[in-house]
């Protein structure tokens, strides 16, 4: 029964989403610890977009399905580790958490070791929240220039992950100011329980889990 759960869980978001916005924004169904037949399930129902947190988990998901599902689009949507970036460039199309300069050196390095170029996301902790990832906003001039101009990197947009306990239209509409001002086309920005407004304040993409895979077994 997964593959009609999950394509018809799909198929509201995405509904939804295009009632939000247009263009719609794209969803990336949030992979991490999810069964292998949920994943089938997903797959089988046509989706080709995956987000993972942590580099080990994503080769194991998705190495092998490669082959199989050429056109798969999988984003890093977790911390990165420096001395992970030569595997996560190998891995992932899409690197969402690019936060400090020594992670932009480090993907620098293993771009031009691999010959792999993915689109890079700077994330942005819109919050300044001591415990999470990300460049605060107004250090967020000083590290997309580093990256560009040092490392040779393409920047192609934002994302940030709003204090839990705060409302997210505040972090949401400052994300895309600052995405506007420094002329960057992504935004990744809203989850399950937000995505609907992520997507009325101007997401290009929203990260989706428990929404698309319906609740995590444990």
């Amino acid at each position: 029964m997964l593959i009609p759960e999950i394509a018809q869980r799909r198929d509201e978001l995405l509904q939804r989403l295009a009632s939000a916005a247009d263009p719609t924004p794209v969803l990336v169904a949030v992979s991490k610890r999810q069964p292998e037949a949920k994943l089938q399930a997903a797959l089988a129902c046509g989706h080709r977009v995956f987000g993972e947190n942590r580099v080990q988990e994503a080769q194991a998901h998705w190495l092998e399905r490669r082959a199989a599902y050429p056109d798969l689009c999988l984003h890093l949507i977790g911390p990165l580790q420096t001395n992970k970036s030569d595997e996560a460039v190998a891995l992932f199309d899409v690197i969402e958490t690019v936060d400090r300069p020594k992670l932009a050196r480090a993907l620098g390095k293993s771009m031009a070791k691999l010959g792999r170029r993915p689109r890079l996301l700077i994330q942005v902790n819109t919050g300044e929240e001591p415990q999470k990832a990300g460049v605060a906003p107004d250090g967020l001039a000083d590290l997309l220039a580093l990256a560009v101009e040092e490392c040779g990197l393409t920047i192609s947009g934002l994302m940030c992950i709003p204090p839990a306990e705060e409302p997210a239209a505040p972090h949401f509409a400052l994300l895309k100011r600052l995405a506007v001002k420094h002329g960057l086309a992504d935004v990744s920005m809203g989850m399950s329980g937000d995505y609907e407004l992520a997507a009325r304040l101007g997401a290009t993409h929203v990260r989706v889990g428990t929404g698309f895979f319906g609740p995590r077994e444990v």
